[in-house]
């Protein structure tokens, strides 16, 4: 374990210090080997020197598979082969060649194709859903099993739930109602259970892909450090039985919560299991204070705060009370509203004739915060581009218009 820990600290030193391709290329190796930890696998050494040569550019994503391929080639006439390394290996190089894409197809090919650039030279059946039915012992639950969908229909549940959430509206939902749906979805999804092996680790692939392409920033600290954490809360978002063990979605959520919003509560899988013990009853959160003491600090820490916002003027305000500490994304995000415009439009709105300077003090910084998409992002210069707000922007944005009406 203090190996693991070794290792991700000398990544964690990229996403610190690093160029930004260098943080980006750490994160994703970060989301990549966490993930292995839902099956209890973890990587070769040789994997870790590799990737950091990737990371520091010495080679390519396509020459770090091919260097990770031979040298099992290489192992396989000189040792026993160690399966499960093998696959962490390789499987790892395979989720950060996925997470480097900026693509996304979000359909039941799409979904599959993503089980079968995962597992490329893996498992035989990449790519492919089961057509057996199956169950799983689960350790949170005491050795019982969730309820997996039926082989004959997994294409059609799929592409139910996926048509469902391609409709649904984000627009006016508050934070709580974000996470309660995005949380609703991915434990479905995830419940069909589509292949054979490999599941939870797609789910959560496809899963970010699809979170980065609404505007949210993926905190890889969490699905390297809880991605079993994960797992078993897929497990009991899902789970009833007969003596009273109902649907949990809250451990889900509370993931999803420190995930996206950066909030603190403690992901231990011992608070999961079903009919804890009596100390495991309830979940903690290390920014909620518990003795006296830590109260009287938060409410200290607390009144400081609200003295120095009180001093600001009220352009300053608005920035800092939405988490964004540039006033420019704020004005563009209340021109375009709920609206797709072009450039031409939302520089009209502005009242802005200097392209570049609108391009650049505008419109970059608030895309590359995750306000703001392209709607053809695979092609910027689409004759009929057009930019809208993200479900990220559209959040902030119904919280500005609650605070206009004030």
């Amino acid at each position: 374990m203090k190996e693991s820990k070794q290792q991700y600290l000398d990544f964690d030193e990229y996403i610190r210090q690093g160029e930004p391709e260098q943080q980006e290329k750490a994160a994703n190796w970060n989301i990549a080997i966490g993930l292995q930890a839902v099956d209890g696998l973890k990587p070769s050494q040789y994997l870790i020197d590799t990737a950091k040569r990737n990371i520091e550019g010495e080679i390519s994503l396509d020459e770090t598979q091919e260097l990770i391929h031979n040298y099992y080639i290489s192992k396989q006439n000189r040792e026993t082969p160690n399966d499960d390394t093998e696959e962490a290996d390789k499987v790892s190089t395979n989720i950060s060649r996925l997470l480097a894409s900026k693509a996304l197809n979000f359909t039941y090919f799409g979904y599959t194709q993503v089980h079968r650039q995962i597992f490329d030279g893996v498992y035989k059946f990449a790519g492919k859903v089961r057509d057996y039915e199956i169950s799983k012992r689960e350790w949170v639950l005491r050795g019982d099993t969730v309820s997996y969908g039926y082989a004959f229909e997994l294409k059609q549940a799929i592409e139910y739930d996926l048509e469902q959430e391609r409709q649904f509206n984000y627009g006016s939902l508050s934070r709580d109602e974000i996470i309660t749906h995005i949380a609703h979805f991915v434990a479905y999804l995830w419940q069909i259970h589509a292949f054979p092996e490999g599941n939870t680790r797609t789910t959560a692939v496809f899963i970010i892909q699809y979170l980065r392409s609404l505007g949210f920033k993926v905190d890889n600290e969490m699905f390297k450090n809880h991605s079993w954490y994960f797992r078993n809360a897929l497990v009991r978002y899902v789970y009833k039985n007969n003596e009273g063990v109902m649907y949990e979605p809250k451990y889900l959520e509370r993931f999803f919560r420190n995930l996206l919003f950066g909030e603190q509560w403690v992901l231990k899988n011992r608070y999961l299991i079903i009919n804890p013990p009596a100390e495991y009853a309830e979940q903690p959160r290390l920014d909620t204070p518990t003795t006296r003491r830590q109260q009287e600090t938060l409410a200290q820490a607390r009144s400081t705060a609200q003295a120095e916002h009180s001093n600001r003027t009220s352009t300053e305000q608005v920035p800092n009370k939405f988490a964004c500490g540039n006033e420019n994304i704020i004005i563009l995000m209340r021109a375009i509203g709920s609206e797709q415009v072009s450039i031409k439009q939302m520089m009209e709105r502005l009242g802005l004739k200097h392209r570049p300077n609108f391009m650049e003090m505008y419109l970059n910084p608030t895309i590359a915060e995750g306000y703001v998409r392209m709607l053809y992002p695979d092609s910027p210069r689409h004759p009929r581009q057009r930019y809208l707000l993200t479900v990220k922007g559209l959040m902030v944005y119904s919280e500005i218009n609650k605070e206009d009406k004030q």
